[in-house]
């Protein structure tokens, strides 16, 4: 697929680092399947990836936890 960030580059299945915050809540999930644009390194997720993330995120801030890094694996 081409880029629509940049409208150069085409995109590649690879890996990317995710942020998420909600309330005072940080998690930071690495290694995150998407589309990666080869020029500009854009990343895109499908929906299961971005279920699977909100997921880990409901279940860090239920956790109480404020700040957390953890590699993405599939449930």
């Amino acid at each position: 697929m081409k880029c629509v960030t940049c409208n150069l580059g085409e995109t590649r299945p690879g890996t990317t680092t995710m942020t998420l915050e909600r309330g005072d809540t940080t998690l930071v999930v690495k290694k995150v399947p998407a589309q990666v644009c080869v020029n500009c390194g854009e990343a895109w997720l499908n929906e299961d990836t971005v279920a699977r993330l909100e997921t880990l995120l409901d279940t860090t801030v239920n956790n109480g936890t404020e700040v957390a890094l953890q590699q993405y694996a599939v449930a």
